[in-house]
């Protein structure tokens, strides 16, 4: 037979069929052609041996992005720059790169244990009349898989969960971090480039080891807590005279783990339940700080006793009475706190069972005055770590001579080591005499003044200590 003859025939019997079948549309009944149409489908499914799984950018009536898409998004990201031939570019962390994902409808290859699997992204766009202001919410993109049928167990129980986990560490790693304030009960934020981390903070070197090593591993330990069945959070009290370096600790603490700031300003909660709101909106994998807890409202532990009662009582009679009889001119007081927040109410906060909303968080207290804090806001187990930060040691002053100088070492190393065994100085005072105040300043210089700031010093100790000898 002729190739043109077998064409012609080919081309006979799809016309009659498509005649048969428009036949078929028009005179069998509705129920009929249901039941008919059913059967080639079962055939199909039956024959094709793939299986294919679809993940909507949108859940819940497109209310809410589905964290399952968007952690596939991250996974498909490095994929998509090395097989993707339609890429799509957005601004990454700290708006410094340029981030690469697969475009609608495009298409790569995935494999896993000597598995392949595809990846596939789409986009249904329907139109809509209502709420025309949100009309790229008419765009449903979607990401689908297909994979051989004799795999489902395998992409069911362990490659799903294998993207999901690399997509959230991806997502974590590559997000840009947030330092939150509080207003009222709403958080409001910046982008958070705080460059402080602990190979640049002057403190002990032992010490600084100590830290490092408990933060790592609490952020590893969450199936630990799980285990013992406790919420995945641990606090930290950082104490020590002004200048010690509390606040920047908490940055190199977030620099080291990748952890967004949440800077709670107790003074600015009505009561417990906005504390309580405040608390179930922060993320996980994040650290609350509350930094002067000793001034940041009445939690000290001393209870205001009947005589602190009494006087307040006289003196606002006192002031009713000279604002009747127009003696003097006043200015009206006010003698009620703005925040209603409670001693309870923190207590539950930090380790209540609200706090176990989330996880993988840190709550980090700072004072200056660690005595004045009540016993039970700062035992174990609500402040598990304690933490004093003290005046400058040797070993800090050298790191802060690298950091700032670029000197590792210097002949006046010597007195400065001796001076500061006799003196407290904090590293804060260290760090301004070794700031330099030009382009061409001498290490010597600055050392110099730093010695002559640390002699100064003795010299004014002495004589105080002569001064309470004589008064004694």
């Amino acid at each position: 037979m002729k190739q043109g003859d077998m064409f012609t025939q080919i081309g006979s019997i799809i016309a009659s069929l498509m005649f048969i079948w428009a036949i078929f549309q028009q005179y069998f009944p509705y129920q009929i052609r249901n039941q008919i149409e059913k059967y080639p489908q079962r055939l199909v499914t039956f024959i094709y041996p793939y299986i294919q799984i679809t993940f909507h950018e949108f859940t819940g009536e497109r209310l809410m992005r589905s964290e399952a898409y968007s952690s596939i998004e991250n996974f498909l990201s490095s994929k998509a720059s090395t097989q993707a031939k339609k890429l799509k570019g957005d601004i990454g962390k700290n708006n410094q790169s340029l981030v690469l994902s697969m475009d609608d409808r495009e298409e790569i290859c995935d494999e896993f244990n000597g598995v392949k699997l595809w990846w596939a992204s789409g986009k249904n766009v329907t139109k809509s009349q209502t709420f025309p202001i949100h009309a790229n919410m008419d765009e449903k993109r979607y990401y689908k898989l297909t994979f051989h049928k004799h795999n489902r167990d395998l992409v069911l129980g362990t490659y799903l969960n294998y993207v999901l986990k690399e997509g959230k560490e991806i997502k974590i790693k590559n997000r840009q971090r947030k330092l939150y304030t509080n207003s009222g009960s709403y958080w409001s934020h910046v982008v958070f480039e705080h460059p402080s981390t602990f190979e640049t903070l002057g403190m002990d070197l032992e010490k600084k080891k100590m830290i490092i090593d408990d933060l790592i591993t609490f952020s590893k330990s969450g199936e630990f807590y799980s285990r013992i069945g406790r919420a995945w959070k641990r606090g930290y009290l950082l104490y020590g005279p002004p200048g010690t370096g509390k606040s920047t600790m908490i940055a190199c603490m977030a620099n080291l783990l990748g952890y967004d700031i949440y800077d709670l300003e107790l003074t600015n909660v009505k009561d417990n339940n906005e504390l309580r709101k405040l608390l179930i909106e922060t993320s996980s994998k994040s650290i609350i700080v509350i930094e002067d807890i000793d001034c940041s409202l009445d939690l000290t532990g001393q209870r205001r006793n009947k005589k602190n009662k009494e006087e307040k009582k006289n003196e606002v009679n006192d002031f009713s009475m000279q604002k009747k009889s127009g003696i003097g001119i006043m200015e009206e007081r006010d003698v009620k706190n703005n925040s209603n927040v409670t001693l309870s109410g923190l207590l539950n906060f930090i380790d209540g069972l609200w706090s176990a909303c989330g996880g993988e968080r840190l709550i980090v207290f700072t004072t200056n005055y660690v005595e004045k804090l009540d016993p039970a806001l700062v035992r174990k187990g609500r402040m598990d770590k304690h933490i004093e930060l003290t005046y400058c040691g040797f070993e800090a002053f050298k790191l802060l001579a690298k950091n700032y100088l670029n000197v590792e070492s210097h002949y006046l190393f010597g007195e400065i080591c001796e001076l500061l065994k006799e003196i407290e100085i904090t590293p804060a005072d260290v760090a301004e005499h070794l700031m330099p105040k030009n382009d061409f300043g001498d290490v010597e210089v600055y050392l110099k003044s730093l010695i002559r700031a640390l002699e100064l010093a003795k010299e004014e100790a002495r004589v105080k200590l002569e001064e309470d000898a004589k008064n004694c």
